[in-house]
């Protein structure tokens, strides 16, 4: 084998004296040595800042359209709240209207009818159109529209939220329950089968009949089946990911369930969540109006949407009444098309694909 020499003699020593150094045996106390231990050194070189909820929020606030019918929301449900406290505040279920006296129209003497009661008029002319005193105008029987719209759309939110609430509460814990643990996987999907073949029309006529009716009949009669749908879509979502490597890992590691439900199995199901509660009050609200529409929602005396739906429908023949429908149909479009956007926005933020740092 060749060997090239080099010409520069400087060159050639540093050359010399590298060929030795490589070809001589080092010691093991030169080749390696202790490195200092710093326990802050792990910490500072895993640590990237992320923050799986900050991510989420600062996803969902890009989207302009769902901030807008956010903020459309939060402004409808604080002024409900505000609304009874403002100083014009007139009672809703007050009848507001002037009564006069039938007169005959030949004696001129006050009329009295069978029973010997004086015949009174109602008229509700200067006061079933929108002005200055009542801004929505009065329905047919002279009440104050704007503080029934107002009264009605909060008792509707409280109905929604409260069976969303129930919803996802019983449907999450059972339906995670069901989709684990394969010992009850038998007892819920015959549970799961006696509640929904029975009707919830039939349910709720059942319960109006048992209990008074009110706003608390009806949010019981919603919830006995309405959290049968999340149980079941949060039952498939688990058994797809349950016996995922780090599942099986932690139950090999003896990992209790409720932690293994709590740490594995719920934060994939975020997204889920969120998007299952923000329809389900809307769903609620529209139950609620069903109902109300077949006679079996809450008393007249208590203002839903349900009921001024119900009582707008019943004036849709005057041209000059209408607008006592379209109001409580535009605010209940609001609240439905309001929750369906932003369930869905956020449930896309959820989705930690969509997290950029």
């Amino acid at each position: 084998m060749a060997v090239f020499r080099l010409k520069d003699s400087k060159t050639q020593k540093l050359a010399d004296s590298l060929e030795s150094q490589v070809r001589r045996e080092f010691t093991e106390e030169e080749l390696f040595q202790f490195a200092p231990y710093d326990p802050d050194a792990g910490e500072r070189g895993g640590y990237s800042g992320y923050s799986y909820w900050r991510s989420t929020l600062r996803a969902f606030r890009k989207n302009k359209v769902s901030m807008f019918f956010l903020w459309v929301i939060v402004i409808m449900l604080l002024f409900t709240f505000v609304e009874p406290l403002l100083p014009y505040d007139k009672e809703p279920n007050t009848i507001y209207h002037s009564e006069q006296v039938v007169l005959d129209l030949f004696t001129r003497q006050p009329k009295v009818d069978a029973e010997g009661n004086v015949v009174v008029k109602t008229d509700l002319a200067k006061d079933i159109k929108p002005c200055k005193e009542f801004w929505f105008g009065t329905n047919v029987i002279g009440q104050d529209l704007w503080s029934q719209i107002w009264q009605g759309t909060r008792n509707s939110l409280f109905i929604g939220f409260a069976v969303a609430c129930v919803d996802a509460l019983l449907g999450i814990l059972v339906g995670v329950l069901w989709g684990y643990v394969r010992k009850l996987d038998f007892f819920f999907t015959e549970l799961y089968n006696v509640f929904d073949n029975v009707p919830q029309t039939l349910v709720a006529i059942i319960i109006s009949y048992i209990l008074r009716p009110g706003i608390s009949t009806m949010i019981f009669a919603m919830c006995l089946t309405s959290w049968l749908s999340t149980a079941r879509f949060v039952r498939n979502q688990v058994v797809i990911i349950r016996d995922r490597d780090y599942n099986l890992a932690s139950r090999c590691l003896g990992t209790s369930t409720w932690r293994i439900i709590r740490k594995n199995l719920l934060p994939y199901l975020v997204s889920i969540i969120t998007m299952r509660m923000a329809l389900a009050i809307p769903a609620a609200i529209n139950n609620e109006v069903f109902l109300t529409y077949i006679s079996l929602g809450v008393p007249l005396e208590t203002p839903t949407l349900g009921t001024l739906v119900e009582a707008g429908r019943k004036v849709m023949s005057e041209a000059a009444l209408r607008y006592q429908l379209f109001i409580p149909v535009i605010i209940l479009a609001t609240i439905t098309i309001s929750f369906y956007i932003i369930g869905n926005s956020f449930a896309d933020a959820a989705d930690p694909k969509n997290h950029v740092n």
